[in-house]
């Protein structure tokens, strides 16, 4: 492979399957809590969601930052974080496209570089197995992230996309 060039997969790549991994993280610690399910419904949101609740001291308030995915709020999750015990409960939705601003999505980004990305997995087993073995030596040396880049930097950043994207949508006239 060359300098520059991007990987790609062999001709006799196999997927042996997918797990959903659902992840929370302490923004302050950097310590990640996991939790692998086989499919992303309400249901498992709210599993989920039940094991932050045990994890995270009483006295605490508990924000999180999710994407628009709409098992966030099936209607057994809206009942649950309606009952009074989860007032210290606060969901955070990002807009379309902003994972960028939530920061477990830099965690899988590790996550992936580090582990999966050139990994061999027999088995969705096998994936889960690496994954929990992963999280596990995160946990014991977490590092938080912490934002380098300024609101005026990232909003700079934001409005020369949006010229560029106007500058090609006049090109094409779409």
């Amino acid at each position: 492979m060359k300098p520059g060039r991007a990987g790609t997969m062999t001709h006799d790549y196999k997927r042996h399957g997918t797990i959903d991994l659902f992840a929370a993280m302490n923004v302050g610690t950097g310590q990640v809590l996991t939790h692998l399910r086989n499919g992303h419904a309400g249901a498992d949101v709210l599993r989920f969601f039940k094991q932050i609740d045990v994890t995270v001291p009483r006295g605490l308030s508990v924000h999180v930052v999710l994407d628009n995915l709409s098992a966030h709020t099936a209607p057994e999750v809206r009942k649950w974080l309606a009952h009074k015990d989860r007032r210290r409960w606060h969901l955070h939705f990002t807009p379309t496209s902003s994972s960028w601003l939530n920061l477990v999505e830099r965690w899988f980004k590790e996550l992936t570089d580090k582990r999966l990305r050139r990994g061999v997995f027999t088995s969705v087993d096998d994936l889960a197995t690496a994954i929990t073995a992963w999280a596990d030596h995160w946990n014991t040396d977490p590092k938080p992230f912490i934002w380098k880049a300024t609101a005026e930097h990232i909003i700079a950043k934001v409005q020369r996309g949006r010229a560029t994207l106007n500058q090609i949508k006049t090109k094409t006239d779409h």
